[in-house]
């Protein structure tokens, strides 16, 4: 497996359109929410992922670090591919994530927006609930921070 961390800029079309398609794949078929996934974000965002030796994508976050309108870190589109779902691929990705963030942004917060039935999943690294239970695009979530 190998593990790759990249600017929107470091990105070549071929591994976009594999991270923009693993993506629907997961947030928008298998789970049937049509939402836009192409939110205009990317652009500022680090994405960290796993291939398999042949180039397959097997998971996948979106990252971002503090700026002058979020004095936090945040992580997002959290995934592993379907076939790699408790294998531990997902805690390598939010371990590799956070050691990430420690390194970039050692001394602020980290935040998600935690799907509820993954909170357990969450806490698990050190996040805890800040705020109600809400719906975003008809799926159940939770804002969760993690300290610094």
């Amino acid at each position: 497996m190998i593990w790759e961390n990249r600017s929107f800029q470091e990105l070549d079309i071929q591994t976009l359109y594999a991270i923009l398609k693993i993506r629907q794949e997961v947030f928008i078929v298998e789970q049937t929410c049509p939402y836009m996934d192409a939110d205009g974000l990317d652009q500022q965002a680090q994405h960290l992922f796993a291939r398999s030796d042949t180039g397959k994508l097997l998971a996948y976050a979106r990252i971002f670090l503090p700026n002058k309108d979020n004095q936090y870190s945040r992580i997002g589109r959290v995934l592993s591919a379907g076939n790699k779902r408790g294998s531990g691929l997902g805690k390598q990705l939010m371990q590799r994530s956070l050691d990430y963030l420690l390194e970039q942004a050692p001394t602020k917060p980290v935040r998600l927006s935690a799907q509820t039935y993954l909170r357990d999943f969450y806490a698990g690294f050190g996040f805890v609930e800040i705020g109600e239970e809400y719906l975003e695009d008809d799926i159940p979530h939770i804002d969760m921070e993690r300290a610094a």
